[in-house]
């Protein structure tokens, strides 16, 4: 239940740690940082995201006044946002501009979040809602465009703007989510109906997915970069790819 932010204090020759702590009260899922290195986003298992400023006087430079904020004396809650569901929130991630924030929670859900003004009410929270398995992970790849990969042992790509998002479909495949998250329902549905029938799984059922990841994906980084956007990403899952 607290985020420890470090610096390093040139004259005693020694690594500082303030606490982030106030109104956190369970663990601390994920935390990614602002563009400007001193907001801090922070997921939990409360179902909530917030923004924090860390912002460490006579350490760092004082950033430029958003509609996140303008003062920004250290632990000052610059949002907080609550899951539709309460589910727990794997990721946080702001967008390259710093402008919004995306999480994902374990409802399978992804949210994307718009601030407009210090102590006012968001201009927009978009919640996108979806039939697949939970993300782990998610990484902007541009300012329209975000990617999302989890217990469905692939990625996924979402578009949209402060008008709305949507889910585009599979990085891997251009068929689209809403048919890779049927499939996986009704490949479950017929497995449990074998183990029913049979008392057993099936013995001629293919068990290998047709995906690269073989298990859940857990990491999303940029692998290449050109003209401010992400044009190739690279992935680790728990079947250690």
């Amino acid at each position: 239940r607290i985020i420890v932010v470090c610096y390093f204090e040139e004259e005693n020759d020694w690594w500082v740690s303030k606490h982030l702590k106030k109104p956190l009260r369970s663990t601390v899922t994920s935390v990614a940082w602002h563009p400007n290195s001193v907001l801090l986003a922070a997921g939990s298992t409360d179902g909530h995201a917030r923004v924090f400023s860390s912002f460490i006087k006579g350490n760092d430079a004082r950033p430029e006044a958003s509609a996140w904020g303008e003062r920004l004396p250290f632990n000052t809650v610059c949002g907080e946002y609550l899951n539709a569901t309460a589910g727990w929130v794997h990721s946080v991630a702001f967008s390259p501009s710093g402008n919004a924030l995306a999480f994902a929670a374990h409802d399978s859900s992804v949210t994307v979040v718009y601030p407009s003004a210090p102590e006012q009410p968001p201009a927009a929270v978009i919640s996108i809602s979806t039939q697949l398995l939970p993300f782990a992970d998610l990484l902007w790849i541009s300012e329209s465009e975000i990617v999302c990969a989890g217990y469905d042992c692939e990625a996924y790509r979402f578009s949209g703007s402060e008008n709305g998002w949507h889910l585009t479909g599979s990085v891997e495949k251009a068929n689209g989510g809403g048919q890779r998250g049927e499939q996986h329902e009704e490949s479950a549905r017929n497995m449990f109906r074998a183990m029913d029938l049979r008392g057993r799984a099936g013995g001629n059922e293919v068990t290998k997915l047709p995906t690269v990841h073989q298990n859940s994906i857990n990491k999303l980084r940029s692998y290449q970069e050109s003209g401010g956007q992400v044009t190739k990403i690279s992935t680790a899952g728990v079947d250690g790819r």
